[in-house]
C-alpha cells in the first residue's frame, strides 16, 4: 500500500478570484491571507503572473498595481511582515502574512522579471537614483521609469539632466532610439 505525502494546495477562495478581474492569459501564482496571532484577518493578497493584489474581507480590490510598479519589497522573518514599495513613492503596503508564505519570493521573481535593464544615476554623496526600462508583464510593452533615491527631489535640474542621459544610455541599448 503506497501513502500519498502530497498536501493538498490551497485554493484561493472564490470572492476572491472574482474581485481580481484577471486580465487575459493572466493566472494567479500565489496567495496569503493576511494574519493577527495564526487567523485570517480577511484581506488576501495574491501574486499573478501580471500584477499584485490586495482583496479585503468584503471582497473589494485594495490594490492592483502591475509588476513594473512595484519598485521592491522586504519581508520581515520577526513580524511575518511584507513590504511593498512603489515606483510612483505612494504610500508603502503592508501585510502580515504567514511564515509559510510564498509571496516573498514570488514579489521577487516577478519584479526582476519585469526590469529589462537598468542603470545607477550618481547624483552625489548619498544621492542617487535609478533608470529602468521594464516590461508590463501583461502586454509586453516597455516602460521607462526613473526611481528616486531618499532625498532626491524630482523638479532638481540636475536629476532632470542625469535622469535623460540615462534614459538615453538605456533606450539605444534595447533599440528604443
Amino acid at each position: 500500500m503506497a501513502l500519498s505525502l502530497r498536501r493538498r494546495r490551497a485554493r484561493l477562495p472564490e470572492a476572491v478570484r472574482d474581485a481580481l478581474e484577471l486580465g487575459q492569459r493572466e493566472r494567479v501564482l500565489t496567495f496569503a491571507a493576511e494574519e493577527s496571532g495564526g487567523q485570517p484577518t480577511g484581506t488576501t493578497v495574491v501574486a499573478t503572473t501580471h500584477g499584485l493584489y490586495a482583496v479585503d474581507a468584503a471582497g473589494t480590490r485594495t490594490v492592483a498595481r502591475p509588476w513594473h510598479e512595484v519598485d521592491a519589497g522586504s519581508w520581515s522573518a520577526e513580524l511575518h511582515q511584507l513590504t511593498v514599495t512603489w515606483v510612483d513613492r505612494a504610500t508603502p503596503a503592508q501585510w502580515a502574512l504567514g511564515d509559510t508564505s510564498l509571496l516573498p519570493e514570488t514579489l521577487r521573481e516577478r519584479v526582476q522579471a519585469s526590469v529589462v535593464l537598468a542603470q545607477k544615476i550618481e547624483l552625489g554623496p548619498r544621492r542617487s537614483a535609478r533608470a529602468v526600462i521594464r516590461q508590463d508583464l501583461a502586454t509586453g510593452d516597455l516602460v521607462e521609469q526613473v526611481v528616486l533615491g531618499r532625498g532626491v527631489r524630482p523638479d532638481d535640474p540636475e536629476v532632470s539632466l542625469a535622469a535623460e542621459e540615462a534614459l538615453d544610455y538605456l533606450r539605444e541599448q534595447v533599440g528604443l532610439s
